[in-house]
């Protein structure tokens, strides 16, 4: 096994003094956000918890009984007050009257809002009657992988018996839902010494009177299911053995970073998909054993791993010993079709009559010999979260097929449940996507005034987002910033020098690796210099080529042969300067570098538009606030050949343009954010002047 039986079993982390004074919902609400800050117990938006208070009616102010359960689509881990749907129950007792049997109830769920306590506006979930109906206080439902992994097996209601006795009972496979909570109900009163109930395929119920008794019950549970698990595991080889070895730790990450771009191609068709790499030790013991195939093929057990990982993963025929990465990405394409068509077939298999329409038939996860797993979602989050979904699927695996033989859930019970109508009206309800959702950004020139704010406003438009400097505290600074307003989730940092062909090539393999690819090229890092033409040495010459020609030279150059291997389009953007078409005085090598990126841009525009690849030019003018290139001796230089301080430089700037205003980053950054969205989406080679307004810079 992978890890000690020390580090598998689960500590207490309930703190009664903590606990102390709580009210009874305040106590659910801390017992739920604590049994979902350990994922050993249950994964992201998995389980649920409930309990059942006095309350008073605010129409009667009589006490009543109040099933508080956790809404639909919460994370207890994370939830608050607000994420419980709370109900009378005397109404959802009254519900059974109006059951009309296993073929309607689905119909059930519309009539959940009627049972509403104090009109609370929170959704009940499908899984409220199997809470509502155990007749004890407090109930937890959760999804460990070791109770996981006796629901899996074929064996399960034996392994159950052996390992809880009469503690723990047995219940067959059965969807969530109304029929389930009569089930549930029916258990607890004819065992009404038992502390819970395994549920085949799918996870694990306790009860008991308080909280803690019902958290200590939970937990305890759990921990005697894993110590039988590596009592019964102690010396068998897992899924069969490793015929594979894993690449070293940088080489996995070189390959995911050339296998993702491709991959994510193929699957960006409807909508851009934002990628994620987990090569963790469980992932690869997986990936390099004997069975890793044949398992795979059987799909996931629990219908929460199965909403986030799809029917099965895609197998990429790596073989880490050759090293035939060509060969597997050559083969990548006739896989992804062959992948489609069998989803395809497994949807006409298994479809009825009222059935949704078949939704992106391309996998989510993918498996890679001595590489690891990537996994793909509509963002990066749900991409993660699926990738850890199937983790606790592998871990399942590793304790069922240990002790028994591991069973997937049955296909028709899978298509049931992906293309359930409940399941369906719950994706309708989901918010409409940002205008950049799915894409992926890298900005150069990250930790500058311009670059943070581009940064911000395409995070703020749902894009994932790298941002490149060659200052490594000022990068620090921005990605806290930034992690901070928008989530760890969606930002990356890192250190690049644009001068440096490999610092460039590595910069572009890290977004692959991390977010999938690249859609969206800021190329914004730059430097200025002033000084009369006599008394610019050859070096000051030098370095402006260097960084704002070359430099940007070289990131186009990577994003083109990223954004080719994606084959899904891209933008290019250039912050250049109203001194490539208006010159300056004592700028003559600044100047001369900014004109020559925007005639770059004017020749990528061209090479770029067949396949779609966007190039356009952003012209800022005296963006003083915020921007690194006015920290140093530019300042200085400039207002004295304008005759001023450095006080009156900016009033200088804005009293000279057209339209008396000054220009702030976040200007430059809304120019940004229009090269980058479909709304310019027939807009490339052009020149957007964001100046407040300069005659000489007008373009003709």
């Amino acid at each position: 096994m992978l890890k000690s039986l020390e580090t598998q079993l689960l500590e207490s982390r309930w703190d009664d003094a903590t606990a102390e004074g709580m009210s009874e919902s305040e106590l659910l609400l801390y017992r739920s956000n604590v049994l979902g800050s350990d994922k050993r117990v249950t994964n992201y938006g998995g389980g649920n918890t409930s309990a059942k208070v006095m309350e008073t009616d605010p129409l009667t102010g009589a006490q009543v009984e109040v099933l508080w359960v956790k809404g639909s689509g919460g994370d207890i881990g994370s939830m608050k007050m607000d994420g419980f749907a709370t109900l009378y129950m005397d109404k959802l007792q009254a519900l059974k009257a109006l059951y009309r049997g296993v073929a309607f109830e689905d119909e059930m769920v519309g009539y959940l809002p009627h049972c509403t306590f104090r009109l609370n506006p929170r959704a009940a979930s499908i899984d409220t009657p199997l809470h509502a109906y155990v007749p004890r206080k407090h109930v937890d439902h959760v999804h460990a992988d070791a109770i996981i992994a006796i629901a899996a097996s074929k064996d399960s209601k034996r392994l159950t018996q052996e390992i809880f006795g009469e503690r723990i009972g047995w219940l067959p496979w059965k969807r969530p839902g109304y029929e389930l909570g009569l089930w549930l109900e029916k258990y607890c009163v004819e065992n009404p010494e038992a502390d819970g109930v395994v549920l085949e395929s799918h996870g694990l119920f306790t009860w008991a009177e308080t909280a803690k008794e019902c958290y200590d019950q939970t937990i305890d549970v759990i921990n005697v299911a894993t110590r039988w698990l590596a009592e019964r595991s102690e010396g068998v080889v897992a899924f069969g053995g490793a015929p594979h070895e894993s690449l070293p730790s940088e080489e996995r990450r070189a390959t995911a970073a050339r296998l993702m771009p491709a991959i994510r191609g193929f699957v960006s068709g409807n909508q851009h998909m934002v990628g994620h790499f987990n090569d963790s030790d469980a992932v690869l013991e997986f990936v390099n054993a004997k069975d890793m195939a044949s398992l795979a093929a059987l799909g996931t057990s629990c219908p929460d791993h199965f909403l986030r990982t799809k029917i099965r993963p895609l197998v990429v025929p790596f073989d880490p010993a050759a090293r035939n990465l060509d060969a597997a990405l050559a083969g990548l394409p006739d896989q992804v079709d062959a992948y489609r068509q069998d989803y395809a077939a497994y949807y006409e298999r298994c479809k009825h009559g009222d059935s949704p329409a078949m939704r992106d038939p391309n996998a989510v996860v993918y498996l890679v010999p001595g590489v690891g797993m990537i996994t793909f979602a509509k963002d990066k989050a749900t991409a993660r979260i699926s990738g850890e979904f199937y983790v606790n699927a592998i871990n399942v695996m590793r304790g069922a097929s240990a002790v028994s033989t591991y069973q997937g859930l049955a296909e028709q019970e899978a298509f049931d449940i992906e293309y359930w109508l409940l399941e369906e009206a719950k994706l309708q309800r989901m918010p409409k996507p940002k205008p950049l959702a799915g894409r992926v950004a890298l900005v150069t020139g990250g930790a500058g005034g311009i670059g943070a704010a581009t940064a911000h406003r395409y995070l703020a438009e749902g894009a994932c987002v790298v941002i490149a400097d060659i200052s490594a505290d000022g990068l620090a600074a921005a990605q806290a910033t930034l992690v901070d307003r928008y989530g760890a989730d969606v930002v990356r940092s890192v250190i690049m020098d644009v001068t440096s062909e490999e610092a460039v090539a590595a910069a572009f393999a890290e977004a692959a690796v991390e977010f999938g690819g690249v859609d969206i090229l800021v190329s914004n890092a730059g430097i200025a210099s002033s000084a009369p033409v006599e008394e610019t040495s050859l070096a000051l010459w030098n370095q402006n080529m260097e960084i704002l020609s070359t430099g940007y030279f070289l990131v186009s150059r990577a994003a083109f042969k990223l954004m080719r291997l994606q084959d899904i389009g891209g933008s290019i953007v250039f912050v250049a300067s109203k001194n490539g078409l208006a010159a300056s005085p004592n700028a003559a090598a600044y100047c001369t570098a900014k004109a020559s990126e925007i005639h770059l841009a004017r020749c990528l525009a061209l090479e770029g538009a067949e396949a779609g690849i966007r190039v356009n030019v952003v012209n800022p003018d005296a963006v003083l606030r915020g921007s690194k290139i006015w920290e140093g001796d530019w300042l200085e230089q400039r207002a004295d050949t304008y005759g001023t301080d450095k006080a009156g430089l900016e009033e200088m700037y804005r009293s000279r343009s057209l339209l008396k205003r000054s220009v702030l980053p976040e200007d430059i950054a809304e120019a940004c954010y229009f090269f980058a969205a479909d709304t310019s989406s027939k807009s490339t080679g052009n020149i957007l002047n964001v100046d407040a307004g300069n005659v000489q810079a007008f373009t003709r």
